[in-house]
C-alpha cells in the first residue's frame, strides 16, 4: 500500500534538482508540500493535508549509499589530474561497411602526431569522432563517402583521472553528473575509459564545467 511518505520519496528520487535542493536545506518545506499536494493527490487517489507532505519531507533520507557513502567521499578525495582539452570538432556518421577503413585513414595521419586529440565511439547506429579541430579536413576527406548525421566545433573537453576501483563505487557518475546538472551546464558528449572520465561541452561553459570538476575533490 502507497503512503505519502513513499509517493514523497519517489518524487525526489527521479527529480535531481529538488533532492540537491534539499540536501542543501535550501528549500522551503511549506511551500514545496504545496506544489507537491496535487501529485501525491493523485497518486494516492485521495485528498491529502500539507502538513502530512511536509512532515514526509522533513523525515526523508537521501539514501546512505549515495551521498553519505565514506567510500564515495573517499573516491572524491583521490581524484586525479584534470586535464582540458580546447579547439576540438565533433563528427557524428552512419555506420556502415566502409567506416572502419575511413577511421584507419584517420589513425593513420595522426598516428605520429600526439598532441592531436582523439577520440571515437561506435554505436549501433551511428559512430561518433571527437577530433582537434586542426584536423578536421583530413577527418572530412577520409569519411567524404560516409554518410555524415552531424558536425560540431568550439568544443573543449575536460578529462578527469579516476582512482583504480571506480568501478565498484554506486553513485560516483550519478554524482557527478548532478552536480554539472545543477549548475546547467549541458554535456555535448561523454568519453569514458576504465580510469578516465571525459566531458565534451561547448567553450562557453567550458570554465564553470571546470570549476564544477574541480570542486569534487573538496
Amino acid at each position: 500500500m502507497r503512503t505519502i511518505a513513499s509517493c514523497v520519496q519517489d518524487i525526489i528520487v527521479s527529480s535531481p534538482f529538488l533532492e540537491e535542493g534539499l540536501s542543501r536545506q535550501i528549500i522551503n518545506f511549506s511551500a514545496l508540500a504545496k506544489d507537491l499536494n496535487q501529485p501525491i493527490s493523485e497518486m494516492l487517489r485521495k485528498p491529502v493535508k500539507d502538513g502530512a507532505i511536509m512532515m514526509a519531507l522533513r523525515r526523508y533520507q537521501q539514501p546512505s549509499h549515495l551521498e553519505n557513502s565514506k567510500r564515495l567521499r573517499k573516491t572524491f578525495k583521490q581524484l586525479g589530474d584534470i586535464t582540458v582539452r580546447s579547439n576540438l570538432s565533433d563528427f557524428t556518421f552512419q555506420n556502415s561497411k566502409t567506416l572502419i577503413d575511413s577511421h584507419s585513414q584517420v589513425l593513420n595521419h595522426i598516428s605520429t602526431n600526439h598532441q592531436v586529440f582523439y577520440a571515437f565511439t561506435r554505436g549501433v547506429f551511428e559512430s561518433n569522432i571527437i577530433i582537434s579541430t586542426s584536423e578536421k579536413e583530413s577527418v572530412f576527406n577520409a569519411f567524404k563517402n560516409e554518410t555524415q548525421i552531424g558536425f560540431q566545433e568550439k568544443l573543449s573537453a575536460i578529462s578527469l583521472y579516476l582512482p583504480s576501483g571506480n568501478s565498484k563505487i554506486a553513485g560516483l557518475y550519478y554524482q557527478i553528473f548532478k552536480r554539472l546538472a545543477w549548475e546547467n551546464i549541458t554535456l555535448y558528449e561523454v568519453v569514458s575509459t576504465t580510469n578516465e572520465f571525459t566531458i565534451v561541452v561547448e567553450d562557453d561553459l567550458v570554465d564553470n564545467a571546470f570549476s564544477v570538476i574541480k570542486r569534487l575533490k573538496e
